[in-house]
């Protein structure tokens, strides 16, 4: 039988892109969806490998960042690799990359082994997301029902969500715990590959290979709106980085609990009010969207500090839930300001720059969380590091709160 989806030849002899049939579509969300639930699928399994592999917890810390900044590295390499070669060799070597990585856990039998499992996924999150989310808007147009950004939030977001929560919920029922959730991956990564393996390419335009480093774009239109946001939403992502690579660590030695599950499924929380708050902010007024988001961040590090302080659970759940949520909003602030006000010829370099700032603070944070732990332990790291974020968003609160005095103070038409 034919693939439904495969490219016509036009009367100049150039091949026309594959649209948006149902099939082509789903796979692409799907491959977006399984390489981003591979990435955050250790995560509750983190305790485990340290029994095993008889490692630290600043160890752990240094695995996830490793991850972080291979996503930073791949944005800034192959940022634009789509647009150079096509959607679909990205999808598929991010697909193959993301079983690669699986497959890596799966056989790991020490930390280096780890360490380049993480490596790997780091370059295939950063390969899917710009090719998957430019692909779904290829394939759905913006004028379809389901409008392409949400759906590639939702893959990206869900999946992020999704890994870690299917990951520890494995680990607690399957005979084999550090192998089971990786033959899992593995052959949902197989899947995804073959399912993109099957559609057609949806770009038109392709402007060939040429690897080269993408420069770093702040937009100058744009510049103080800019940082702040990145900077709201990069204490919101450093949370993140700091629950998913602590908060096993945290159920085991302060609340005594042992399940995988219910640590996949704070992070999972975290991840989910993440996506939500990116829709969210689309009900907000911009002018009101990250200061709200900066006081939300501030309560969120208040009540994670109380779940470090008292070490109970119900603080730590409504921190991810309000950390998760505070998030999204100012990094669909962020987006929206780059995507409605800077310079066009500049967007996807703004983009990437923004989330290369994001992907840093996601890890920097977890390795000094991680030292802090070396050197003090749990509790006074994690009530040091809530404050530390906390004073970062009250400073962006406070530069808010000043840029808008003195706009109502300088009278129109002044310099």
């Amino acid at each position: 039988m034919g693939n439904p989806t495969v490219r016509a030849v036009d009367r100049t002899g150039a091949r026309t892109p594959a649209r948006g049939t149902g099939l082509a579509v789903s796979s692409v969300a799907f491959a977006f969806w399984i390489t981003m639930a591979g990435t955050t699928a250790p995560t509750p399994l983190y305790p485990l490998y340290g029994a095993e592999f008889g490692f630290t917890p600043f160890t752990v810390t240094v695995v996830f960042a490793v991850y972080a900044l291979g996503v930073v590295l791949g944005l800034l390499a192959f940022g634009r690799l789509s647009d150079q070669v096509g959607r679909r060799p990205v999808l598929l070597t991010a697909t193959l990359l993301s079983a690669c990585a699986a497959l890596v856990f799966l056989l790991a039998q020490n930390v280096t082994v780890m360490l380049v499992a993480r490596v790997i996924s780091g370059f295939s999150a950063a390969l899917v997301t710009g090719a998957a989310t430019a692909s779904l808007t290829e394939r759905l147009g913006q004028d379809s029902r389901i409008k392409p950004a949400t759906l590639a939030l939702f893959a990206n977001m869900g999946g992020l969500a999704c890994g870690t929560l299917l990951a520890g919920i494995l680990a607690d029922i399957a005979p084999s715990p550090l192998r089971t959730p990786w033959v899992f991956m593995l052959v949902l990564a197989a899947f995804a590959t073959l399912g993109v393996l099957l559609n057609g390419e949806s770009s038109a335009h392709r402007s060939g290979l040429s690897l080269q480093f993408q420069p770093l774009h702040i937009p100058g239109e744009i510049r103080p709106d800019f940082l702040r946001s990145a900077m709201a939403a990069g204490a919101g992502f450093a949370v993140l980085g700091v629950l998913t690579a602590v908060t096993g660590l945290f159920l085991g030695t302060v609340l005594h609990e042992d399940s995988h599950t219910l640590t996949g499924f704070v992070v999972f929380v975290a991840f989910a009010c993440t996506a939500l708050g990116q829709l969210f902010v689309r009900t907000i007024r911009p002018g009101v969207a990250l200061p709200l988001a900066c006081l939300g961040l501030i309560a969120a590090a208040g009540l994670i500090a109380t779940a470090m302080a008292t070490g109970t659970l119900t603080p730590l759940l409504a921190g991810a839930t309000l950390n998760g949520l505070a998030t999204g909003i100012a990094v669909g602030h962020g987006i929206g300001g780059i995507t409605t006000r800077s310079a066009p010829q500049h967007r996807g370099a703004s983009v990437s720059t923004f989330f290369a700032i994001l992907y840093t603070m996601l890890a920097l944070p977890a390795i000094g969380v991680g030292v802090l732990i070396r050197e003090t332990s749990l509790r006074p790291a994690g009530e040091t590091f809530s404050a530390v974020v906390a004073a970062l968003c009250l400073g962006v609160l406070l530069s808010l709160v000043r840029t808008g005095r003195n706009a109502r103070v300088t009278p129109p038409g002044a310099a």
